[in-house]
């Protein structure tokens, strides 16, 4: 029998349909996983979020929010560890943000902060800028590529074919919230195994054994693949899980039944 114990789930364009909905099929193979594995959401979004769809999922392992720098305990919905941006650089990206004029999302521990809510907020730990074309969040990524207190990446929205670019704490990503769960499950990289679908997940990958790639991934993320899935329309995750990640444990998947 394998030595996988963890099974890590990129969001949107992953677990999520275009739609915002988790499918009857992956929803299915997802809480028969499990039963099999521990299993964390690893997303870019924020608390209230994942703990919906963690819910939703029956999930009660650690979750992962905010790009790596929230994990979450959906059970009670508090925040069981954060890496903070730090007012600086907090103060930096917003500054720039809203002299661009670009929507934007900031996280903390509490709630979240819009253009709109007009005040400064402390302990912030993730700021995306929303709905960028693809080169303008490349030029934005480059602009604070020599920041040095920040961790920069963009990432795909598939509900509307933009892009967003995430802020984080410098060496804070998916990877770095992976291995802090690693440590508190016991499990290490060769028995993680992860999914996604954007570049946010490269360090994710990196923090995993096994590493299934949407269809709709780019092609850096393929090339890291162990498995690409069919794309998040035809149930990819689902597939990935039915056909590859369950027999990794020696155990068949029937029919879409839970036993």
């Amino acid at each position: 029998m394998s030595g996988y114990t963890l099974l890590l789930l990129d969001l949107d364009g992953t677990l999520l349909g275009r739609d915002g909905t988790i499918s009857p099929r992956v929803a299915n193979a997802v809480r028969w996983a499990s039963e099999r594995f521990t299993v964390s959401i690893a997303t870019g979004r924020e608390i209230q979020d994942v703990r919906c769809f963690a819910g939703e999922l029956g999930l009660t392992a650690p979750q992962i929010c905010d790009n790596g720098a929230l994990i979450l305990d959906p059970t009670t919905g508090s925040p069981l560890f954060t890496w903070p941006l730090g007012d600086g650089p907090s103060s930096a990206v917003l500054e720039r943000l809203q002299g661009l004029g670009t929507d934007y999302i900031a996280t903390h521990p509490g709630g979240t902060l819009r253009p709109s809510s007009g005040s400064w907020v402390e302990g912030l730990v993730r700021i995306s800028a929303l709905d960028l074309p693809e080169d303008g969040a490349d030029r934005l990524v480059d602009e604070f590529a020599s920041n040095t207190d920040l961790e920069v990446v963009k990432a795909s929205l598939p509900y509307n074919g933009l892009w967003a670019v995430d802020f984080t704490r410098a060496g804070v990503n998916k990877g770095t919230a992976a291995r802090w769960l690693q440590e508190r499950t016991g499990a290490n990289v060769s028995q993680t195994i992860s999914a996604g679908d954007s570049y946010n997940d490269v360090p994710l990958f990196q923090a995993s054994g096994h590493r299934i790639a949407m269809a709709d991934a780019p092609e850096e993320l393929k090339i890291m693949a162990d498995f690409v899935a069919p794309s998040v329309d035809e149930d990819g995750l689902a597939v990935a899980i039915e056909d590859l990640a369950l027999p990794l444990l020696g155990i068949p998947y029937r029919d879409g039944l839970v036993e």
